[in-house]
């Protein structure tokens, strides 16, 4: 299947159909006959999942687990439908996502304040919701069996506060979702890849986001998969400019003057120029305007989120509730 990448240790990648190719991975650990299914990606994933699960030789009845990194739409939109096509799975979430599991019209009034209510029906269709007796609240420290595979889950707030990253102790291994960061597989470079912050609407805390990566590092993962997109490596070299460059967003946002659109296009601005500086410093061969097409959707979103944190710091806007 082309839109299915073999990982080691029985990890699928399956390309959520999120936009164009390699933006967003659902990852499908298989063990034992049984399968866990970790991000959801959007209602229109499905096909795409239950078709790598059926070349895998993995009926619906086996799939244990729908396992959600957070609940941003990109990640869990499909994840009532996915668990409608399993009979015996349970949802992972971090606690603070359950409530909108279970009724998710007010993710949905936030995902429509963010995209607008006419695109982000296109993007994500109509939520399902979840049962609340299929759902495992899963705090700090939360373990998970698949046919004796273990999983651990550590929350890992910075990106939202209601994100968790899973531990593959098997594959030595993080699935981050959005924690550590996004990395392209068109920019990478003889093999090597680069790393990119998330700092998107509307949860951004860099001391909080520092403090998660550093965690992560303390297990020593061999390999980290990215919802966008998938399987990196060289994982303290990635650390190391990931901590740099959500630096470098954070003081492009404390040095933007005025507010509302005024500030909005000076931050973009600056993220754009960062984005060039480190196209030179990875040296990627794509043209500028190329790589700034390729950047577009998450500079806009991740210059909203400089701004909501920049107001909510200052004492301007109430804390996020979710």
């Amino acid at each position: 299947m082309q839109h299915v990448t073999a990982h080691p240790d029985g990890i699928l990648a399956v390309d959520a159909g999120y936009g164009r190719p390699g933006v967003a991975a659902i990852h499908l650990v298989i063990h034992q006959g049984h399968a866990a299914v970790i991000d959801a990606g959007t209602n229109a994933s499905v096909p795409r999942v239950l078709g790598a699960l059926v070349a895998a030789g993995i009926p619906p009845e086996n799939v244990d687990w729908v396992i959600l990194t957070h609940i941003h739409l990109d990640h869990a939109g499909g994840a009532g439908s996915l668990m409608c096509a399993f009979p015996n799975a349970r949802l992972v979430v971090h606690p603070r996502g359950v409530r909108h599991m279970v009724d998710p019209a007010k993710l949905w009034e936030g995902t429509s304040a963010v995209y607008g209510a006419e695109r982000a029906f296109a993007l994500y269709g109509r939520l399902a919701p979840v049962p609340p007796e299929r759902i495992v609240a899963a705090a700090d420290g939360t373990e998970i069996d698949l046919a004796g595979r273990r999983f651990l889950v550590l929350e890992t707030p910075g990106h939202s506060r209601h994100h968790i990253c899973v531990w593959d102790e098997t594959a030595r291994a993080f699935f981050t979702g959005d924690t550590f960061g996004l990395s392209y597989r068109e920019l990478d470079v003889d093999g090597r890849a680069s790393i990119f912050p998330t700092t998107t609407p509307t949860q951004f805390d860099p001391d909080a986001l520092h403090a998660s990566i550093d965690r992560l590092l303390s297990f020593f993962p061999e390999t980290m998969y990215l919802t966008h997109y998938s399987r990196v490596t060289d994982v303290e070299r990635l650390a190391a400019d990931l901590h740099r460059l959500i630096g470098a967003h954070v003081a492009v946002a404390e040095a933007a003057r005025g507010e509302g659109v005024a500030r909005h296009v000076e931050i973009l601005a600056g993220l754009e120029q960062i984005v060039r500086e480190e196209a030179e410093r990875q040296g990627w061969t794509h043209p500028e305007a190329e790589v700034l097409e390729l950047f577009r959707q998450d500079l806009e979103l991740n210059a909203q989120g400089l701004g909501i944190w920049l107001d909510f710091t200052a004492g301007k806007e109430p804390a996020p509730t979710q």
